[in-house]
């Protein structure tokens, strides 16, 4: 919800200032505006058009009620209504005063030089990167109450000297509440965007934007026309289109060894949204309350080539987002947080870590009638926290409520839980859309996602995974699983990891479909890095794409693609950060594919991918985007 004014000066319009934030609720058939099951928007908050809430600088109480009326907490969003006018208020005299200095004609020139400056430093930057075109694509689980569909978004990142052109052309259709609007496919383009390629430019958004283009069709589910539900908006499609143009420009950016410090595997992949509401019995009279789950705020970074990812670090495009406190949520409402702790093993493996995720678990303290409850999320099949060059992807959510538990026998004895497994009774795995509910005596247990790995995993230095395993990063069990190493207490068992990693390396061998391919190999030392397993030299008239451990040809100009081992098997063989099985939630065939060098069998690409998951590693135009037609 956006509240925006224009700022007149010597009776001219000169700018507007605005403010925008997520709303707790804003009316609709389902608890804080979330309908699982929403047909379209009108099952969604009441749309608004424009309307003007302050006349002459004073709020239109009939206007704010109107609006405040809608909501199941209508206290919060009044207030909210008010801080954003305040907002406007503080912007608007801030900027007349410095016109009053500076006059209009300069401040004017000066917000469109800071345009112009960061337009000419972004097409600066671009300029000295390769051209090409780098493909990824994604999937959403489910897309409403029922479903058991996967939902794809597609996008083809074309670099062309000082430009960038976002082709999301075969991305499927909209349906049911996955679905997000132009102007969230153009937010979700512009959250990568920031960071990764403009980190160390100002963000004057208005000059970033005249460097790309975008091509989508409408009626897609990241350009969704109307009365499409699009609840799920910015923290499904546009987040993922986010994701998807960061792994663009990661594969872009990695060729680039200064610029390359920037590259970044996804972060936790997507919010698990869960929303609870209900009646608080602990005061005189009861209350209504709603609570959208704020903990899945901590989600693990992914990691870069030359760094692990932060462990709980937050969101990729919210950096300074903050999770509530814990005694502040249970003095709010009639919750009990029997745990929140991270996990080990959330993290994707790769020779630089994932940063590791958390979980939670709540249970109804202070209400004796049910709760209501709405899931909203994605990435329990289909992994979205996915690695980089041969790095695996994080933990898949999953959410489980326990029912018939124990847990109200334990607090009568002075115990809390530690584990779902002390609370006995019936575990229901929460579907990504569904409504449910949670009453006294259960338990609502959440954990979200971390974030992806970079490099193979089998490459990490075996000390780093001890420090893990000392630290509670990793389990003994997963560091054996996913890296190959034999931890004895907080040392390294270095003869039995030495032999554990080459017999991983000869599994990798007996179960890939290893491509017939002559086994020649290159002199590496005047390639050029593509990313930490691939390099790049020219041969002839040819340009050359090579394993940068052994030096073994994988691909040229002339056979137009990749020459890789290649194997896929069910989902759990990437390792127990696998915490969800697909059947659970989609009936597409799900499964662990993994692509090595033929002759040392590193592994170039992991993934927890649709059977039918486009082979975008294999694309040679994506790895030689300079090459000359030949």
């Amino acid at each position: 919800m956006i509240v925006y004014q224009p700022i007149f000066y010597d009776g001219k319009l000169f700018g507007w200032t605005s403010a925008i934030c997520h709303e707790p609720d804003l009316g609709g058939s389902g608890l804080g505006s979330f309908d699982p099951g929403a047909k379209d928007v009108f099952s969604e908050s009441l749309p608004t058009p424009p309307i003007k809430v302050v006349r002459d600088y004073v709020l239109q109480r009939d206007v704010a009620d109107a609006w405040t009326r809608r909501s199941r907490v209508p206290m919060l969003v009044g207030l909210d209504l008010r801080a954003k006018i305040g907002a406007n208020t503080v912007g608007r005299n801030r900027l007349l005063a410095v016109i009053e200095q500076y006059g209009a004609d300069t401040v004017k020139a000066v917000m469109k030089r800071m345009m112009n400056d960061a337009e000419g430093r972004l097409r600066t930057k671009l300029t000295s990167l390769p051209d090409g075109t780098w493909k990824a694509t994604g999937y959403q689980d489910q897309a409403s109450t029922g479903d058991r569909g996967l939902h794809k978004i597609t996008v083809a990142m074309t670099k062309q000297d000082d430009h960038l052109t976002f082709d999301f052309t075969g991305t499927d259709p909209q349906t049911g509440v996955i679905n997000c609007t132009y102007a969230g496919m153009r937010g979700g383009v512009m959250l990568a965007l920031l960071p990764i390629l403009a980190g160390d430019i100002p963000w004057s958004a208005g000059g970033l934007m005249r460097c790309f283009e975008l091509v989508s069709e409408a009626g897609t589910i990241n350009n969704a026309t109307f009365p499409a539900a699009v609840s799920r908006g910015p923290i499904g499609p546009a987040w993922l289109t986010g994701n998807l143009i960061a792994e663009c420009l990661a594969q872009m950016l990695d060729q680039d060894i200064e610029l390359g410090k920037n590259v970044q595997a996804s972060c936790c992949g997507t919010w698990d949204t869960a929303v609870v509401a209900g009646l608080d019995e602990r005061g005189e009279q009861p209350v209504p309350f709603l609570n959208i789950m704020m903990e899945p705020m901590a989600g693990g970074y992914g990691a870069r080539p030359v760094a692990d990812g932060m462990d709980t670090g937050g969101l990729f495009c919210i950096p300074m987002g903050r999770i509530p406190d814990t005694e502040m949520t249970e003095f709010l409402y009639p919750l009990l947080t029997l745990w929140r702790r991270e996990e080990p093993d959330s993290g994707g493996p790769g020779r630089m870590r994932g940063g590791v995720s958390a979980s939670l678990a709540v249970t109804p303290y202070g209400s004796s009638v049910p709760m209501g409850l709405v899931f909203a999320s994605a990435g329990k099949a289909v992994a979205q926290n996915g690695g980089l060059a041969g790095g695996l992807p994080g933990n898949t959510g999953l959410e489980i409520l326990a029912r018939d538990s124990a847990i109200g026998d334990l607090i009568k004895a002075g115990k809390l839980p530690a584990n779902l497994d002390e609370l006995g009774g019936t575990q229901e795995i929460g579907a990504c859309y569904a409504e449910s509910y949670l009453a006294p005596g259960e338990v609502l247990f959440m954990h979200w996602q971390g974030g992806g790995g970079y490099g193979d995993p089998l490459r990490r230095d075996p000390a780093s995974v001890a420090a893990d395993v000392v630290n509670g990063k990793v389990t003994t069990d997963g560091a054996l699983v996913n890296y190959g190493v034999v931890v004895d207490g907080e040392s390294v068992d270095e003869a039995a990891t030495a032999a554990t990693r080459d017999e991983m390396l000869a599994q990798r061998r007996d179960r890939s479909t290893i491509p017939a391919s002559q086994d020649a190999r290159v002199d590496l030392s005047a390639a050029r890095r593509v990313d930490d397993n691939l390099a790049q030299l020219t041969i002839g008239d040819a340009k050359v794409i090579a394993c940068a451990h052994c030096g073994r040809i994988l691909g040229d100009t002339k056979s137009g693609h990749l020459s890789l081992a290649h194997y896929e098997g069910p989902s759990s063989e990437a390792g127990p950060q696998v915490t969800s099985a697909p059947g659970e939630y989609v009936d597409a065939d799900v499964v662990f594919r993994q692509q090595c060098c033929p002759g040392c069998f590193t592994a170039v690409y992991s993934g927890i991918v649709p059977a039918d998951h486009p082979d975008h590693v294999g694309e040679l135009t994506s790895l030689l985007p300079a090459a000359p037609t030949v």
